[in-house]
């Protein structure tokens, strides 16, 4: 896909390019990456044909472009990553003047093109500027870029710039981080392609040159790795929902004090509920597993121990307990691990219940999970037991007093009534936050939700 400067023969008398600005997502997120193009330059647009999917901190995202024309520019490659505010794509529309899209920094020295027709810069949302259209002297020397940013040449080929450099997005990446003008950069890599070593050579001159060392490859998932490699390294960039849920995992850790509590429960009852459920007509087409009933079991505990469905606020110094349950599943996606939530979960009857988790887990492995679906969470469930765990010691997701953990169903012999038989039995893992949960509120909460697990008809008596 070709990603350099977009030519003139799309903006002719009458039309103008607009620049798409990458807008907030959601949830006032400061950047995103772009994963994959859906147009390129000379593609028919329409308003709010999707142009482009990115990747939050909380989910995959398609953009719909605002604008009804024709694409110029892509003016960022797949794989970078892009504040909001910055633009992302140009595209020329109908219009009664031209202009040009802005360029992202300051331009590297070049002759300065013959004289033609001009153009003024205009920001999405305004208007031209009333001042002379007559175009500023380029500069003369390569000012210091910002950090993080593109180091862009003027674009057209009137202006003598060099072809569009070969590299991978992180090598780009890099080249934007480090300030490093990509086009200014000999190649060293196979048919022309810029390196890591190269953009680190360019940026650091003065630093001596790794002798006898391999170019580093870029993977761009733990999927690429060559099982028949030896030795050597993987590097793989942490970025989008990694690295939301790794900042949000350490400051729940060092912030809320953990303490985990285990219990082992007879589940056998349960399970020939949940066959029954599968048969029952109300439940077609849902998916009807022990996860469904564990949820049931935890949202009537909660109704009997509220103070596990509360947060902490520290500015405040209170403990707002709150009335109704976000219920929260951690599901695990190819992009990592997501909690989306059901919103008063405590108010769903079973099937409307299990029709919310079927489409909860359905929309967050496919990557389409909101932040709102994801914000506000009061009480999570994580379900290790489809990966053949007993249990373990989960960490809170931030703002949460508590997390449930469902290890595996396994069959084992049990104590039943005096005898020792072959039962269905599971391990539930409570972690909660001590700074609002005392240990016999944690215990009494993890007791009901046992309880119930181990005779349904428990329930009728709460």
């Amino acid at each position: 896909m070709s990603m350099g400067p977009s030519t003139d023969q799309s903006t002719g008398p009458g039309t103008r390019i607009e620049v798409f600005r990458l807008p907030d997502a959601g949830e006032g997120l400061t950047e995103a990456d772009i994963v994959s193009w859906r147009v390129r330059p000379g593609d028919v647009v329409a308003v709010n044909d999707t142009v482009v999917e990115i990747e939050t901190a909380k989910s995959l995202v398609e953009l719909p472009c605002p604008f009804a024309g024709t694409v110029t520019e892509l003016l960022v490659p797949e794989g970078a990553t892009v504040r909001v505010g910055e633009p992302i794509i140009a595209v020329a529309v109908a219009g009664a003047a031209a202009v040009l899209v802005p360029e992202a920094v300051p331009a590297v020295p070049v002759a300065d093109p013959a004289p033609g027709p001009t153009r003024t810069a205009v920001l999405v949302g305004y208007g031209p500027r009333a001042a002379s259209t007559t175009r500023r002297p380029r500069r003369t020397a390569v000012a210091a870029p910002a950090p993080g940013r593109v180091v862009r040449a003027a674009s057209g080929p009137a202006s003598g710039e060099p072809a569009r450099p070969l590299a991978k997005p992180p090598v780009r990446k890099l080249a934007r981080d480090l300030g490093v003008d990509l086009r200014l950069v000999p190649p060293s890599g196979p048919d022309g392609v810029v390196t890591r070593a190269d953009v680190e050579r360019a940026a650091h001159p003065d630093l001596p040159a790794r002798p006898n060392l391999p170019a580093r490859p870029e993977p761009a998932s733990a999927s690429a790795v060559d099982a028949g490699q030896r030795g050597g390294e993987t590097r793989i960039p942490v970025r989008g929902v990694r690295r939301a849920t790794a900042a949000a995992m350490v400051a729940s850790a060092f912030t809320a004090p953990h303490v985990t509590e285990w219990v082992q429960v007879d589940v056998t009852r349960t399970v020939r509920l949940v066959d029954r459920l599968r048969a029952d007509p109300a439940f077609e087409g849902l998916k009807v597993s022990p996860l469904l009933l564990v949820a049931k079991a935890v949202l009537l505990a909660l109704r009997r121990h509220p103070g596990l469905n509360a947060s902490w606020d520290e500015p405040a110094g209170e403990i707002v307990v709150h009335h109704g349950v976000t219920l929260g599943i951690a599901v695990s996606t190819p992009r990592g691990l997501v909690v989306p939530n059901v919103k008063d979960a405590d108010r769903l009857a079973l099937p409307d219940l299990a029709r919310a988790l079927t489409e909860l887990g359905a929309t967050a492995r496919a990557g389409r999970t909101t932040p709102a679906d994801q914000a506000s969470g009061t009480f999570t469930i994580t379900n290790v037991g489809v990966f053949g765990v007993d249990g373990g010691t989960p960490i809170l997701p931030p703002g949460e007093a508590g997390i449930l953990a469902l290890g595996q169903v396994r069959e084992l012999p049990w104590v039943h009534r005096g005898k020792v038989r072959p039962r269905k039995v599971t391990t539930l893992s409570l972690s909660f936050d001590h700074r609002l949960v005392d240990g016999d509120l944690g215990s009494r909460f993890l007791a009901d939700v046992a309880a119930v697990l181990t005779d349904p008809a428990t329930a009728l008596l709460w």
